[in-house]
């Protein structure tokens, strides 16, 4: 008799972006994916989200493989950190391996990893678990979904996809594949979400091609065009509008100039001699003969784009007359951010083109309800769990399950760390495990309890008063008045006689303990003379770091 199959996901249910699923069978483990999510506004000074991979950690003699589906960053841009931990083998569709290539590259002090290129059709064993590839169409060539045989049953995962019958690579969804597997019997399809809540199909990326041609040929200047470093079907169709419009084009931003240099090397992207220039080059041209594709279209504070927004930009600053199309749709969490980058650029003068005022710029990778409905409809799955997407997304994918015949107790809207146990017999959320964020800082990662990031918050919302408390070490006697210094909390006008105020109640504190002062008891007297005044007085509760220095 066979154990069920688990379903452990570590990202990207609940949630857009940092997909990570794991499935178990056994003492086998395989991962899906493992990608990044861009921060969102309150996470200050943070560069990239992580899933929390302690599941995997912890099990690392049974972690098997890490299967990618394709080569965008939410579902690849962990790699070099989880590699750091797991030492597992990892396996890709061409582009994505190539990508992936790249990025663990720029990573230094990763050592030896193993990345192996798969295509549509191969077959890998690891175990008792059979992992199948086969292709889907999303934004980016060579997407596939994965089909894996366990000895509790066959599980079919989507990956990103849609249903474009006009691929910009001439390379369709294997639709027979798919309804041979539904033939077969599935017990569990895993399937995207995105764009559940979407009524009908999702437009061809053939659309994206004809909009670019129309927007470059009418640009009286240059053209800025902003997406994924990681979307070069995108970055093919700019460079084919450039040819006809008489156009060339450099690309700009690290991750942009090493992905495109790499795509034209091994064929990905296409163009004449001559066509894809640096930038000095493209800048010797006049204007109408410029077009820069580029990165930061969610807005990203460190990427190319939003620091051509704020001025910050070395090598590109707006002109007279230029075009710039953000070519991707925004990622929930990020409006404000692209919000403001559009409003800057404007305020130079650009004409900005975004999915808003020019529809045909940009079209979704994911598929729309009608085409979720034939997934469903080929697949015939007895279980359905939906998967990358927030939870209204996820709910709308389980509504048209049901609505296509899959029985309701079957259906398992499950987010990060819920783990899923399923069998022919019967499926059963059976535990929780730890899937939270884990934060890029630099050279740093965090988890969610750190400390830094709270106090981060804590600085935005509501600023800092230091206290600087000079004492005696050999008495314990406090030395004159404390000195109170501040930032982000009050302006100078209110200052002078609330800080005054302050320093009494500090210097009244410290006189009153009957034992010598130290380091330890200045903090804490400190702080308990200020935390109430200050929100009695101001509604507010600033961070307080007492300062004490020994004299």
């Amino acid at each position: 008799m066979s154990n069920p199959v688990r379903i452990v996901p570590l990202g990207g249910l609940g949630e857009v972006g940092k997909n990570m699923m794991a499935v178990e069978y056994g003492d086998d483990i395989v991962v899906i994916d493992a990608g990044v999510m861009f921060p969102k506004q309150d996470m200050h000074g943070v560069d990239l989200v992580l899933p929390d991979t302690t599941y995997l950690v912890e099990r690392a003699d049974r972690v098997r493989a890490i299967l990618i589906t394709h080569g965008h960053e939410d579902h690849t841009g962990a790699l070099p950190y989880v590699l750091r931990d797991l030492h597992v083998p990892v396996y890709a569709p061409p582009l994505a391996h190539d990508l992936v290539q790249v990025k663990l590259r720029e990573h230094s002090g990763l050592g030896r990893y193993e990345l192996h290129e798969v295509n549509p059709g191969d077959s890998l064993t690891f175990g008792a678990i059979t992992a199948e590839y086969f292709r889907v169409c999303h934004s980016i060539p060579d997407s596939c979904g994965i089909a894996l045989t366990t000895p509790a049953g066959l599980i079919v995962h989507s990956g990103d996809f849609k249903i474009d019958h006009t691929p910009v690579d001439g390379r369709r969804t294997d639709l027979q594949r798919l309804a041979e597997l539904g033939r077969q019997g599935v017990l569990l399809l895993l399937s995207d979400s995105t764009y559940a809540e979407v009524p009908g199909y999702t437009e061809s990326e053939q659309v994206v091609g004809v909009a670019l041609d129309r927007a470059l040929a009418e640009a009286p200047g240059r053209v800025l065009v902003a997406t994924f470093a990681s979307l070069i079907a995108r970055v093919q169709q700019v460079v084919d509008a450039a040819v006809k419009s008489g156009r060339k084009v450099a690309p700009a931003g690290r991750s942009m100039v090493n992905n495109v240099n790499m795509a034209v090397a091994k064929g990905y992207i296409k163009a004449p001699p001559g066509t894809i220039v640096s930038l000095e080059e493209l800048a010797k041209l006049p204007p109408e003969r410029q077009t820069i594709v580029l990165t930061g279209a969610q807005g990203e504070p460190l990427a190319v784009l939003a620091r051509i927004a704020n001025r910050s930009s070395r090598d590109i600053s707006i002109q007279d007359d230029d075009t710039v199309i953000i070519s991707a749709s925004t990622i929930p969490g990020n409006e404000t951010l692209v919000a403001r980058v559009i409003d800057d650029l404007t305020r130079q003068g650009a004409r900005v083109v975004t999915r808003r005022n020019s529809p045909g710029v940009h079209v979704q990778g994911h598929a729309s309800q009608e085409e979720l409905k034939l997934m469903l409809g080929l697949i015939k799955p007895k279980y359905f769990v939906p998967i990358h997407g927030e939870y209204r997304m996820l709910q709308a994918h389980a509504e048209l399950a049901e609505s296509v015949g899959v029985e309701r107790d079957n259906i398992f809207v499950i987010e990060d760390g819920d783990v899923l146990e399923v069998e022919d017999a019967g499926a059963a959320v059976v535990e929780h495990v730890p899937a939270g964020h884990v934060y890029v800082d630099g050279l740093r990662l965090w988890d969610a309890r750190s400390a830094v990031l709270r106090d981060r918050r804590k600085l935005a919302r509501e600023g800092l008063v230091v206290v600087v408390v000079p004492f005696d070490g050999a008495t314990g006697e406090a030395l004159g008045d404390p000195e109170i210094v501040t930032s982000g909390f009050i302006d100078a006008e209110e200052s002078e006689g609330l800080i005054d105020r302050a320093t009494t109640l500090v210097a009244e504190a410290l006189r009153a303990p009957s034992k010598p002062l130290d380091e330890g008891s200045i903090e804490r007297h400190v702080r308990e003379a200020l935390r109430g005044f200050f929100q009695e007085q101001t509604g507010r509760r600033p961070m307080i770091v007492p300062l004490p220095i020994e004299m």
